[in-house]
């Protein structure tokens, strides 16, 4: 490995330890309470370090929205099942196994409030995209017939509203704050019974 190669090496993984202690810092402390410099302290660096990588707060939260909502939109990206329904079921299981398998990222995601606009509103930004995976599963289990009609993105976004909150609550709620146990398949009965609500109802039984 030549010099040049090294050294980028060396400044890909000391942005990577940047972003990794800003997500865990924006996740326990909160957005207004992390600065620049708090960030500099737990990796042990120079604030002066930090700027080389990122012009301010606001251009490193906004890099890391776009790597991990990335990564989420990665996990959804698997292969359809020709079943629509059962792609939703894909989705939302890889949903929650996302949020599941990495509690800080998701914290930081959707449990953490910038005070800046970071999801962006052009149709490239990652998080769009994958909402735009299960709005499209939604869309065409409609027009299969195995959904009712209705608005395509309101029942996208009640499957969603749906599995966050059971992840969300999986990843913050400890054991003994729980009213009562959670099933170890919650995730999977909440999926169930979300698009439980939307199916079209069997034809009648001809009784002649």
């Amino acid at each position: 490995m030549g010099i040049t190669e090294r050294r980028e090496r060396e400044k890909e993984e000391i942005r990577n330890k940047i972003l990794d202690a800003a997500r865990d810092l924006f996740a326990r402390e909160g957005y207004e309470a992390v600065t620049m410099r708090r960030i500099a302290e737990a990796i042990e660096y120079s604030p002066t370090t930090i700027y080389n990588h990122f012009e301010d707060k606001d251009d490193l939260v906004r890099s890391l929205c776009d790597g991990d909502f990335g990564r989420l939109l990665e996990a959804m990206q698997t292969q359809a099942p020709p079943d629509p329904v059962d792609w939703i079921r894909h989705l939302g299981g890889a949903y929650a196994r996302f949020g599941l398998s990495f509690p800080n990222h998701y914290r930081f995601m959707f449990l953490t409030t910038p005070n800046i606009e970071v999801h962006k509103d052009h149709d490239d930004f990652p998080g769009h995209q994958a909402f735009g995976v299960l709005r499209r599963a939604v869309e065409l289990a409609v027009e299969s017939g195995l959904l009712r009609s209705g608005s395509v993105d309101v029942m996208a976004l009640h499957l969603w509203i749906a599995i966050h909150g059971a992840v969300s609550l999986l990843i913050t709620m400890r054991p003994e704050h729980w009213p009562v146990a959670p099933p170890p398949d919650l995730v999977e009965q909440v999926i169930e019974n979300s698009i439980r609500g939307f199916l079209c109802e069997p034809p009648p039984e001809d009784k002649r």
